[in-house]
């Protein structure tokens, strides 16, 4: 299966952008997209793949929560997995 998931564009350089996701700073190809400083972008195997609203990444980033308050998890550490997610 394979999982994508948001994060918001912090700083760019030519087709690379520094990404806050759950809380971690991830390096993100962002060819594919025109993604600007602040978007929302969703992130699959280290690519954008999609520019999201604002509203649609708080409500994954939602259900994330959920999902660590189940399984007794903290995405939100610095964890570098979930840049590779």
């Amino acid at each position: 299966m394979c999982v994508a998931v948001p994060g918001k564009v912090m700083k760019i350089k030519d087709h690379t952008a520094n990404v806050d996701v759950l809380g971690n700073t991830c390096e993100v190809n962002v060819r594919l997209v025109d993604a600007k400083l602040g978007d929302y972008v969703l992130i699959h195997a280290g690519c954008a793949i999609e520019v999201l609203e604002k509203s649609t990444a708080e409500e994954i980033l939602d259900l994330y929560q959920e999902l660590e308050d189940e399984v007794d998890h903290d995405f939100r550490r610095d964890d570098q997995s979930a840049c590779s997610v």
